[in-house]
Protein backbone atom coordinates (compact mmCIF):
# COMPACT_ATOMS: atom_id res chain seq x y z
CA UNK A 1 0.00 0.00 0.00
CA UNK A 2 1.14 3.74 -0.18
CA UNK A 3 1.66 4.53 3.11
CA UNK A 4 4.37 5.55 5.15
CA UNK A 5 5.11 4.90 8.77
CA UNK A 6 6.20 7.80 10.43
CA UNK A 7 7.48 8.96 14.04
CA UNK A 8 7.54 5.73 15.56
CA UNK A 9 7.67 5.33 19.01
CA UNK A 10 10.34 2.45 20.44
CA UNK A 11 11.27 0.67 23.14
CA UNK A 12 13.76 -1.54 23.95
CA UNK A 13 13.37 -4.81 26.54
CA UNK A 14 15.47 -6.98 27.24
CA UNK A 15 17.32 -9.74 30.13
CA UNK A 16 19.74 -7.37 31.51
CA UNK A 17 22.59 -9.82 31.38
CA UNK A 18 22.99 -13.54 30.42
CA UNK A 19 23.80 -15.05 33.66
CA UNK A 20 23.68 -14.18 37.31
CA UNK A 21 20.21 -12.39 37.53
CA UNK A 22 19.35 -14.76 40.08
CA UNK A 23 21.94 -13.77 42.71
CA UNK A 24 21.58 -10.26 41.42
CA UNK A 25 17.90 -10.03 42.29
CA UNK A 26 17.79 -11.55 45.52
CA UNK A 27 20.61 -9.31 46.32
CA UNK A 28 18.71 -5.88 45.26
CA UNK A 29 15.33 -7.51 46.74
CA UNK A 30 17.53 -7.76 50.28
CA UNK A 31 18.49 -4.47 50.09
CA UNK A 32 15.69 -2.72 49.10
CA UNK A 33 13.06 -4.36 51.49
CA UNK A 34 15.88 -3.15 54.25
CA UNK A 35 15.96 0.42 52.41
CA UNK A 36 12.08 0.45 52.68
CA UNK A 37 11.92 -0.70 56.37
CA UNK A 38 14.47 1.51 57.35
CA UNK A 39 13.53 4.81 55.18
CA UNK A 40 10.96 6.88 57.35
CA UNK A 41 10.97 9.83 55.55
CA UNK A 42 10.01 7.74 51.66
CA UNK A 43 7.48 5.61 54.57
CA UNK A 44 6.03 9.06 54.77
CA UNK A 45 6.31 9.94 51.11
CA UNK A 46 4.99 7.13 50.06
CA UNK A 47 2.00 7.30 52.28
CA UNK A 48 1.13 10.56 51.17
CA UNK A 49 1.96 9.77 47.31
CA UNK A 50 1.55 5.91 46.43
CA UNK A 51 -0.82 4.75 48.57
CA UNK A 52 -0.39 0.99 50.45
CA UNK A 53 3.13 0.69 48.31
CA UNK A 54 7.06 2.32 48.73
CA UNK A 55 9.07 4.10 46.74
CA UNK A 56 12.24 5.54 47.70
CA UNK A 57 11.69 8.32 45.02
CA UNK A 58 11.33 11.46 47.78
CA UNK A 59 13.49 10.06 49.90
CA UNK A 60 16.48 8.46 47.98
CA UNK A 61 16.66 8.93 44.38
CA UNK A 62 20.07 8.57 43.64
CA UNK A 63 20.58 5.13 45.29
CA UNK A 64 23.38 4.51 42.30
CA UNK A 65 25.63 7.34 44.26
CA UNK A 66 25.07 5.97 47.73
CA UNK A 67 24.72 2.44 47.34
CA UNK A 68 27.62 -0.13 45.90
CA UNK A 69 24.93 -2.50 44.71
CA UNK A 70 23.18 -0.05 42.88
CA UNK A 71 26.42 1.33 41.41
CA UNK A 72 26.81 -2.48 40.25
CA UNK A 73 23.49 -2.54 38.31
CA UNK A 74 23.97 0.99 36.92
CA UNK A 75 27.27 -0.11 35.19
CA UNK A 76 24.72 -3.23 34.01
CA UNK A 77 22.23 -1.51 32.43
CA UNK A 78 24.56 1.86 30.89
CA UNK A 79 25.45 -0.34 27.99
CA UNK A 80 21.61 -1.19 27.37
CA UNK A 81 21.22 2.71 27.20
CA UNK A 82 23.64 3.36 24.92
CA UNK A 83 22.77 0.66 22.53
CA UNK A 84 19.15 2.35 22.52
CA UNK A 85 20.11 5.80 22.07
CA UNK A 86 22.00 4.62 19.07
CA UNK A 87 18.85 2.47 17.74
CA UNK A 88 17.16 5.84 18.18
CA UNK A 89 19.41 7.65 16.15
CA UNK A 90 19.97 10.26 18.03
CA UNK A 91 23.55 12.48 17.61
CA UNK A 92 25.02 12.46 21.01
CA UNK A 93 27.89 15.22 19.98
CA UNK A 94 31.01 13.69 22.09
CA UNK A 95 28.24 14.21 25.74
CA UNK A 96 26.97 10.93 27.65
CA UNK A 97 24.00 9.71 28.71
CA UNK A 98 24.30 10.11 32.68
CA UNK A 99 22.15 8.16 35.68
CA UNK A 100 20.54 11.12 36.90
CA UNK A 101 17.86 9.11 39.29
CA UNK A 102 17.94 5.98 40.71
CA UNK A 103 14.71 4.88 42.81
CA UNK A 104 13.17 1.71 44.44
CA UNK A 105 9.58 0.68 44.02
CA UNK A 106 7.55 -2.03 45.70
CA UNK A 107 4.24 -2.50 45.22
CA UNK A 108 1.80 -5.14 46.89
CA UNK A 109 -1.46 -6.06 45.66
CA UNK A 110 -4.22 -3.31 44.31
CA UNK A 111 -1.50 -0.73 44.75
CA UNK A 112 -1.38 1.27 41.26
CA UNK A 113 1.36 4.47 39.70
CA UNK A 114 -0.54 6.64 37.33
CA UNK A 115 0.18 7.70 34.26
CA UNK A 116 2.97 10.19 34.06
CA UNK A 117 6.32 10.86 32.46
CA UNK A 118 9.85 11.86 33.39
CA UNK A 119 10.87 15.66 32.65
CA UNK A 120 14.11 17.10 32.22
CA UNK A 121 15.52 13.63 31.12
CA UNK A 122 16.18 11.90 28.04
CA UNK A 123 15.63 8.00 28.57
CA UNK A 124 14.18 6.63 31.48
CA UNK A 125 13.72 2.86 31.90
CA UNK A 126 12.60 0.24 34.83
CA UNK A 127 14.33 -3.04 35.93
CA UNK A 128 11.95 -6.09 37.58
CA UNK A 129 13.96 -7.07 40.48
CA UNK A 130 10.66 -9.47 41.91
CA UNK A 131 7.79 -10.11 39.58
CA UNK A 132 5.39 -12.83 41.39
CA UNK A 133 2.49 -14.36 39.43
CA UNK A 134 -0.13 -11.85 38.62
CA UNK A 135 2.40 -8.53 38.91
CA UNK A 136 1.55 -5.88 37.05
CA UNK A 137 2.82 -4.73 33.59
CA UNK A 138 3.79 -1.54 32.66
CA UNK A 139 1.02 0.35 30.56
CA UNK A 140 2.16 2.61 27.84
CA UNK A 141 0.11 5.51 26.25
CA UNK A 142 0.18 6.32 22.55
CA UNK A 143 1.76 10.24 22.39
CA UNK A 144 -0.88 11.44 20.35
CA UNK A 145 -3.93 10.47 22.38
CA UNK A 146 -4.80 13.52 23.40
CA UNK A 147 -5.07 15.28 19.68
CA UNK A 148 -7.02 12.45 18.33
CA UNK A 149 -9.76 14.58 18.66
CA UNK A 150 -12.98 12.95 16.35
CA UNK A 151 -10.97 9.79 15.31
CA UNK A 152 -13.59 6.82 15.59
CA UNK A 153 -11.80 4.26 18.22
CA UNK A 154 -9.57 1.20 16.83
CA UNK A 155 -10.63 -1.84 15.98
CA UNK A 156 -10.32 -4.65 18.53
CA UNK A 157 -7.98 -6.81 16.41
CA UNK A 158 -5.35 -3.75 15.58
CA UNK A 159 -2.12 -4.29 15.80
CA UNK A 160 -0.10 -3.21 18.81
CA UNK A 161 1.31 -0.62 17.21
CA UNK A 162 -1.91 1.54 16.34
CA UNK A 163 -3.32 1.04 20.09
CA UNK A 164 -3.94 3.49 22.44
CA UNK A 165 -2.71 2.01 24.93
CA UNK A 166 -0.19 -1.20 25.15
CA UNK A 167 1.27 -3.10 28.09
CA UNK A 168 4.32 -4.87 28.27
CA UNK A 169 4.74 -7.65 30.66
CA UNK A 170 6.73 -7.34 33.97
CA UNK A 171 9.31 -10.33 34.12
CA UNK A 172 12.30 -10.27 36.81
CA UNK A 173 15.82 -9.86 35.42
CA UNK A 174 14.20 -8.06 32.57
CA UNK A 175 14.71 -4.31 31.38
CA UNK A 176 12.71 -2.11 30.26
CA UNK A 177 14.00 1.57 27.90
CA UNK A 178 11.96 4.22 26.67
CA UNK A 179 12.33 7.93 26.36
CA UNK A 180 11.09 9.94 28.93
CA UNK A 181 8.38 11.95 27.26
CA UNK A 182 6.24 8.90 26.72
CA UNK A 183 3.55 8.47 29.01
CA UNK A 184 3.32 4.94 31.46
CA UNK A 185 1.37 3.81 34.29
CA UNK A 186 1.68 0.66 36.52
CA UNK A 187 -2.43 -0.57 37.25
CA UNK A 188 -2.91 -2.47 40.24
CA UNK A 189 -3.21 -5.95 39.93
CA UNK A 190 -3.87 -8.99 42.36
CA UNK A 191 -0.53 -9.85 43.09
CA UNK A 192 0.61 -12.65 45.30
CA UNK A 193 3.41 -11.23 46.79
CA UNK A 194 5.13 -8.12 46.23
CA UNK A 195 6.33 -6.70 42.79
CA UNK A 196 9.50 -4.95 43.13
CA UNK A 197 11.33 -2.85 40.63
CA UNK A 198 14.01 -0.22 40.17
CA UNK A 199 12.93 2.88 37.68
CA UNK A 200 15.92 5.43 36.70
CA UNK A 201 16.74 8.32 34.40
CA UNK A 202 19.32 9.34 32.07
CA UNK A 203 20.51 12.78 31.04
CA UNK A 204 22.53 13.69 27.79
CA UNK A 205 25.20 15.80 29.48
CA UNK A 206 28.65 17.10 28.74
CA UNK A 207 31.11 14.40 28.84
CA UNK A 208 33.16 16.18 31.85
CA UNK A 209 30.02 14.95 33.88
CA UNK A 210 29.81 11.61 32.72
CA UNK A 211 31.77 8.52 33.60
Amino acid sequence: MPIKTLFPTQIYSTALKRTGLAILNQRLADESMALADADAAGQDWSTRNYLGGYTSYGSHCRLHLISPLFAELERAIRPHVRRYADALDYDLQRRRLVMTDCWVNIMPAQVMHGSHLHPLSFISGTYYVQTPRQAAPLKFEDPRLGLLMAAPPRRADAPAAKKPFVTHKARAGHLVLFESWLRHEVPASDVKGERISISFNYAWEDGAKGK
